[in-house]
Order: structure tokens, then C-alpha cells, then sequence
């Protein structure tokens, strides 16, 4: 079989750049280990900056996040016992949308198949050939059955732990990364909304977040030791822990539901380069991650595919390898920006079991001056709704 773009995952970025480039007449085969079924099902948080949202309804796939994803004009930071509202449109004339990042992929899903685009579910033992060539190659299992994909690139959008960014020849390969020694525990919670925007709540015991994912659930967490086990937090526990770093003194309140999901997330800063070598490229998680307190994960993966897909544009059309040679220098320009925003709102809201009264007493600096300050405040915004 030979496709001009051969995409391993379909996550947001494998998706939306075939999709995308289905768009400008160019040919992809999507090649995903798990099920459509899984990749549907797995529950993952979803703010989408302007930047975002304006590519998904271009493109023809935003119509369910305008109906039922909740647009967002400002957020919430909650300390000393007070909470602040930052007011995004009205400082950067920009808004954000909550909406899950599995329904994204259902979106993308349903629109890569109604356009009888190939999406190949359940492969398995995919190793990529020839990448430094002009006839790159991937072989894997599909059904059963052996199979071989010629390709004119291969995009390796696989995350964290596909096989595509070992892939790269080590010696071209260097990766920055920094774990941060806490997680995030999350909840889902069948409740009305607690609050119609985001909080977010630094907090002595440690940062909280509140989320709506819908009319009628809840998405919450609280910081905690990665290394934890959910089954030490019975749901009383939880609660207490959450209405202690929440609640105020202004009367309002948590509302509580009952919990069906628990899980613990670990967080990490991380970014390779260089993002491409030969006629392999890396999208999204495959070549970066970022701790979720930014809320720009899915947000980087649409800005790579999206330089990606007018990149492979300009060579089809036009014959030029420009851009497609400026990729990485390009990509990383976004990326390390959002790397940066991410590690800072971390910094800013997390406990640090290590800190010193004087860093605490900094961060709370900090923290008055975001609040207290425009020009703080429009920095927020402006890098929150991703208005660069």
C-alpha cells in the first residue's frame, strides 16, 4: 500500500493533521494501536485556545464544541482566602472553550470517516523504515496479517511513548525534561457545576482546580504524592480535602455528587529536538509534553499539525521544501513559550514540600502582583488564551 503522509496515532494531532490535509487534497493513512472504541473512551481534560477553536470550525469539525463545549471568558485564581477573577476577553479580547479532548477525537473520528479517509485501529508492531530516504516505510500487523506502508513522510503523532521519536538517530536527538515531585489526583463527579469558570486555588495543603466537563458533571483535582495509591482516598476523604482548599469565607461551596472516576496523574516538562530528521516528523506528544496547569497540551498539538499541514501544502502544491526544512525551528518557537507559561502557573500554584518561608512568602508575592497588576494580568491572559 503507498500514501503520500503516513500518520502513526490518532490522538488530536494524527487526526487533525489528516483531516487537515484531506482539506488541501493530499492523501494519509492513520495507523493506531488501540481501538476506536478506546481512543473515544479515554476521559481526558479540554480547554481550547481561541487559536484552536478558530481551526477546528474552519476546518468543518467544531460544530458539537460550539453546542455543547462551555466558552469561557475569564478563570479564577483563589489564595489567602480570596478569589480573583481574571477576565480574558476583556484583556485580550480572546476566549477559551472546555470541551474533553475525547470528543475532539470523536469529532475528528467521525469527519476522517465520513470522508472515507483510511484509519487503520488495532495495528500493532510498527517499525519505521528508510526515514532518512525519499521513500520512507512503515511495517506493522493489522487483522492478522503482516503489512507494509510506502509513504512520501511519516508523521509519528504516538505520544510520549510511541515508536517514533526513538526512532531518530540519537546522536541528532536532545531531550530537556524536568518531573515534578507531585501529581494531580482527578476526580469525575456526577454534580451540577460548582462554579461557571475555572478556579484555580493555591492552597498551603497544596494547589486544587475546578472544572465543568458538562451540565451534570464535574471534573476536580488536588495536588498529591505521584507515588500514591487511589485506593487510599475514600470519596469522605477526598471531599474534605477538597472543600478545605477551596472554600473560603464568602459563602461559597463546593457542590458534592457521586465520584466515578479516580486517577493520579504524574507531571513532567519535556521537549526534544529536533523535531523532524529526514521524512520523519514528530507532532504533539510525541515530541513534547507539558504539566497540565497551562492547559496547553492538545493546544501545541494543533499548532504543530497546523504548520505541518501547510508545510506538506507548499510541497505539493508548489514544489518547496522551505518550510517543511523550518518545521522544528518553527514548532519550537510555540513550544518553548508554552513551556515556559506551564512551568510558571506550576511554580506559581503548587505547594513545594522543600520551599522555604521566604519562597512561600514569595509566591504569595507573586501571586498579589498577577492579581493586583494589568500588565500582570494581560500577561496571564494573553499567554492563557494563546494569543501569540
Amino acid at each position: 500500500m503507498h500514501t503520500q503522509v503516513a500518520i502513526i496515532g490518532a490522538g488530536p494531532a494524527g487526526l487533525l493533521l489528516s483531516h487537515l490535509l484531506h482539506l488541501q487534497g493530499i492523501e494519509s493513512v492513520v495507523l493506531e494501536s488501540r481501538s476506536r472504541a478506546d481512543i473515544e473512551a479515554t476521559i481526558r481534560a479540554g480547554v481550547l485556545e481561541q487559536g484552536s477553536m478558530d481551526i477546528l470550525n474552519e476546518s468543518g469539525v467544531g460544530e458539537r464544541m460550539r453546542s455543547e463545549g462551555a466558552l469561557h471568558h475569564g478563570f479564577e485564581l483563589s489564595f489567602g482566602g480570596r478569589r480573583h477573577r481574571i477576565d480574558l476577553t476583556a484583556l485580550t479580547g480572546k476566549a477559551i472553550t472546555v470541551y474533553a479532548q475525547h470528543e475532539v477525537i470523536k469529532d475528528l473520528v467521525a469527519a476522517r470517516l465520513a470522508a472515507q479517509g483510511t484509519l487503520l485501529f488495532e495495528v500493532s508492531e510498527v517499525q519505521l523504515h528508510n526515514i532518512d530516504s525519499e521513500a520512507p516505510a512503515v511495517s506493522y500487523q493489522h487483522a492478522g496479517q503482516a503489512q507494509h506502508l510506502q509513504a512520501d513522510f511519516v508523521i509519528g503523532c504516538d505520544g510520549f511513548h510511541g515508536v517514533s521519536r526513538p526512532s531518530m538517530p540519537e546522536h541528532l536527538r536532545q531531550d530537556f525534561q524536568r518531573i515534578y515531585p507531585f501529581g494531580w489526583f482527578g476526580i469525575l463527579v456526577e454534580s451540577a457545576p460548582s462554579s461557571e469558570e475555572l478556579i484555580y486555588a493555591q492552597h498551603e495543603r497544596g494547589f486544587a482546580l475546578v472544572s465543568t466537563r458538562s451540565p451534570s458533571v464535574q471534573r476536580l483535582y488536588f495536588q498529591c504524592d505521584p507515588k500514591d495509591d487511589v485506593n487510599n482516598w475514600s470519596d469522605d476523604r477526598i471531599w474534605a480535602e477538597l472543600h478545605q482548599r477551596l472554600e473560603n469565607n464568602d459563602g461559597w461551596q463546593l457542590k458534592e455528587g457521586r465520584i466515578f472516576q479516580k486517577n493520579i496523574i504524574g507531571m513532567r516538562s519535556f521537549v526534544t529536538t529536533t523535531m523532524q530528521h529526514g521524512r520523519l516528523f514528530l507532532a504533539g506528544d510525541a515530541a513534547h509534553i507539558v504539566p497540565p496547569t497551562g492547559a496547553k497540551g492538545m493546544n501545541l498539538a494543533v499548532g504543530d499539525v497546523r504548520i505541518l499541514s501547510q508545510a506538506l501544502n507548499d510541497f505539493y502544491r508548489h514544489g518547496r521544501h522551505d518550510q517543511l526544512a523550518a518545521y522544528t525551528e518553527n514548532a519550537l518557537k510555540r513550544v518553548w513559550r508554552a513551556e515556559y507559561f506551564s512551568w510558571w502557573m506550576t511554580s506559581l500554584l503548587h505547594t513545594f514540600a522543600d520551599a522555604s518561608s521566604f519562597q512561600q512568602q514569595m509566591q504569595r508575592a507573586e501571586l498579589e502582583f498577577v492579581v493586583n497588576s494589568k500588565a500582570m494580568a494581560t500577561a496571564l491572559a494573553e499567554n492563557y488564551v494563546g494569543a501569540f
